[in-house]
């Protein structure tokens, strides 16, 4: 094998050189070939398998059979791309489809339409002509569009004769869909309705069939029906999957531990409607003995069942502010499995002991019988252990769990974690289902203590499934990517705050870059670009760390009743602690990367439901209330206009060009900002505005605001706001020239 020859070093290579090596070989290399070629002794070795994992993972490599590895081909320069989403200027990005290679596919930045066409909606399939930008990231342009129409339209139906029109519910569809006579399933004007095309001949609006009723508009209840059918939750358990869980009975104590005398208590919000992890806590010597039990989902979700098929292709219970999509039936997922006070319930436990800092000494998995001893909200337990009275409990309960926190806080201190200050939203609704309130969610002490037991009990399953040699569905975290860092780099400069190059760069050091603003009218800025800044966490088989929690194994143990992956891991302890007959199968290991992706994808569909769905709520929150004047922060810079999240409420909105003041608007892709050519005001991420609402529409959570103050002057920095002058009556809105706008690649 003729290989480019290398300079022999002790010292390890970059994975830019790495990589440039690998794809001049041409050919397959096993590690022990390519520590040859750098001269690396066997203590580099681990370091290089690094190297490789990542380079692996980030799509530069693939494994080439027997341990060797080649360098990852490039897209051919036609090909067929599916449409994922957009970015945060509107414009389409897609993935080739039918990606199997090791690693993540690369992104595609499609292209706007030709005028007159209509723009690429999620889900759309076209051929493309790709032109490669660098390693990982396309430039892609359509051909011909694969499939013109959706699978199915979800939106308001409209009576017209003896037909009618269906209002997409999709922001992104501007167009109607025509419903003929005798295809309208007896809908009438005002419902909730699903809808199948038809084939269409000739020009004029497209018609549709409607196969489905899904609510009345005006029933709040249905807006999370709407999230349900537009991004295809499973709702319906088939009967078989209703059968099993019907069938299921108490565990028996058998060979377990038995725990009932332990008074583990459950800690969830008033509105928690599943119940599956317990915890105690003891002092043990100058640290402390934790216990945190979880429900024994395992016992009756056998692989290969009803059940287990099921829990797969929901991936996750999907949460909405009036009902669940649970991944269990009710029969379990709030009966044999819900940890309700003063009944036996099966677990899976791990007994930790703790030092006095909060460093974990050591860790004890079992198989136990448990009776949760009190069913507390965290409202509950704050006050509880602010007043020193614990009502029913044993005397010390809520006193030694605090205790155990705090150790275990000043361990993640320690450790140097990141901490962003995010203010969660709650929505009230009243009995009809109507908007009542939205407040920010208190963070308690309370909060944080079961926060913190849940991440160490989680990182002791996963260094248990290492010692064990058993596979593991880890919870990974990359660190942030160098454009992103680069991006929030140049931020921070002009803060004069300086950030470590990405391959030093901990999270600690975020988050002193978080602290150094807080309570600063920059610390809203910082922390929205610091969160942009983080990849994505998502599920593995193999271990890349979590970057986020500064861990090195971690692992989602704790809520089987509600994530799929969890029980996973669950399976895998049960196998390699043989502590029963429903452990995980040595064969079901072989499949862990193809349901690490499904699992991924179906959390990001559950976010992506509970935010539309809460921007509906929002929306019919505020459709009364059309003219009034917000205080709001941006929260996205585009060449099209601004985004806007409101203080009081969280809803977002957008501000197009059409509403800004009369100037000629130039955006800078690379600083984040927009400016008025005239006017010289500037607009930044996080810079506080007053807005006026000119649209709600609940249909597709939609807002549209005016500005009514805000910007700021170049070299003034967000925080003061600016009164605009309106715009002039008649005339069109302003937009950059052409040459004034940097290309977005």
């Amino acid at each position: 094998m003729t290989r480019k020859p290398v300079r022999r070093s002790a010292e390890l290579p970059t994975e830019a050189v790495l990589r440039e090596f690998i794809a001049e070989a041409g050919t397959r290399l096993r590690k022990g070939d390519i520590a040859r070629a750098f001269g690396l002794g066997p203590d580099q070795k681990p370091a290089l398998r690094a190297m490789l994992r990542n380079l692996e993972r980030d799509g530069m490599l693939v494994r080439a059979g027997g341990r060797q590895v080649r360098a990852a081909e490039a897209l051919p320069e036609r090909c067929v791309v599916e449409i994922t989403g957009t970015d945060r200027d509107g414009d389409p990005l897609a993935r080739p489809v039918g990606w199997d290679r090791q690693g993540k596919p690369p992104i595609i930045f499609m292209l706007p339409e030709k005028r007159g066409h209509a723009a690429l909606a999620p889900g759309a399939r076209v051929l493309a002509r790709l032109r490669r930008i660098d390693d990982d990231r396309y430039e892609g342009r359509t051909v011909r569009r694969l499939d013109e129409e959706p699978a199915s339209i979800i939106g308001v139906f409209r009576a017209e004769g003896e037909g009618g029109w269906i209002e997409p519910v999709d922001r992104k569809s501007r167009a109607e869909w025509k419903v003929p006579p005798g295809e309208t399933a007896g809908a009438e004007s005002g419902d909730v309705v699903r809808a199948m095309p038809l084939p269409a001949f000739g020009y004029g609006p497209k018609p549709a069939r409607i196969a489905e009723h899904l609510g009345r508009m005006g029933d709040a209840r249905s807006i999370s029906l709407i999230a349900i059918a537009a991004l295809g939750i499973p709702a319906d358990f088939p009967e078989t999957a209703i059968d099993e869980a019907k069938r299921a009975r108490g565990v028996r104590p058998g060979r377990r531990t038995d725990l009932r005398e332990v008074p583990l208590v459950t800690i969830d919000g008033a509105d928690a409607r599943d119940f599956d992890d317990a915890v105690f806590a003891e002092p043990a010597g100058p640290g402390h003995r934790i216990v945190v039990a979880i429900a024994d989902v395992a016992h009756y979700v056998r692989p290969g069942s009803a059940l287990d098929r099921e829990a797969l292709k929901r991936g996750n219970s999907v949460y909405f502010p009036d009902r669940v999509v649970p991944m269990l039936p009710e029969a379990l997922s709030n009966g044999w499995c819900s940890l309700r006070p003063g009944e036996d319930r099966g677990c899976l436990f791990v007994e930790m002991i703790v030092d006095a800092e909060g460093r974990k000494l050591s860790h004890k998995f079992g198989r136990g019988l448990m009776r949760s001893f009190a069913r507390l909200t965290y409202e509950e337990v704050q006050g509880a252990f602010e007043s020193g009275w614990e009502a029913d409990l044993p005397d010390g309960t809520i006193g030694h769990l605090y205790a155990a926190y705090r150790t275990l806080l000043a361990a993640r201190q320690a450790r140097g974690t990141l901490d962003l200050d995010l203010p969660e939203r709650k929505i009230t609704l009243d009995e009809a289902g109507r908007v009542t309130d939205v407040a920010p969610r208190p963070r308690l002490d309370s909060h944080r203590l079961i926060e913190e037991f849940m991440i160490l009990a989680n990182v002791a399953a996963a260094e248990e499934l290492e010692r064990l040699r058993q596979p593991c569905m880890y919870r990974v975290h990359a660190p942030p990517s160098p454009e992103k860092l680069d991006s929030l780099r140049n931020l921070l400069a002009t803060l004069e705050i300086s950030l470590k190059p990405g391959d030093q760069l901990h999270p600690r050091d975020l988050d002193h870059v978080l602290r150094l603003v807080a309570g600063s009218d920059a610390a809203p800025l910082v922390n929205e670009a610091v969160l942009r800044s983080q990849s994505q966490a998502e599920y593995a088989p193999e271990n890349i760390g979590h970057f986020g929690l500064a861990l090195n194994s971690y692992a989602h143990f704790t809520s089987p009743i509600r994530r799929y992956a969890d029980l996973l891991v669950h399976r895998a302890l049960i196998a390699g602690l043989k502590l029963g007959t429903d452990g995980l199968r040595p064969e079901h290991a072989d499949g862990f990367e193809t349901i690490a992706a499904a699992i991924t994808s179906t959390e990001r569909r559950a976010t992506d439901a509970e935010r539309q769905s809460a921007d509906r709520y929002l929306a019919a929150y505020l459709a009364d209330r059309i003219g009034e004047d917000f205080s709001a922060r941006v929260s996205g810079v585009t060449r099209f206009g601004l985004f806007v999240t409101l203080d009081a409420t969280g809803a977002s909105g957008f501000v197009p060009m059409a509403l800004l003041p009369d100037d000629f608007w130039h955006f800078d892709e690379a600083d984040g900002t927009l400016s008025g050519t005239r006017s010289r005001v500037v607009f930044r991420l996080a810079d506080p505005v007053l807005v006026r609402l000119r649209e709600a529409k609940p249909l597709t959570g939609g807002l549209l605001f005016s500005l009514i103050e805000g910007g700021s002057a170049p070299g003034e920095g967000g925080g003061q706001h600016r009164r605009l002058p309106a715009r002039k009556g008649g005339r069109k809105p302003g937009r950059a020239p052409a040459r004034h706008k940097r290309s977005r690649r």
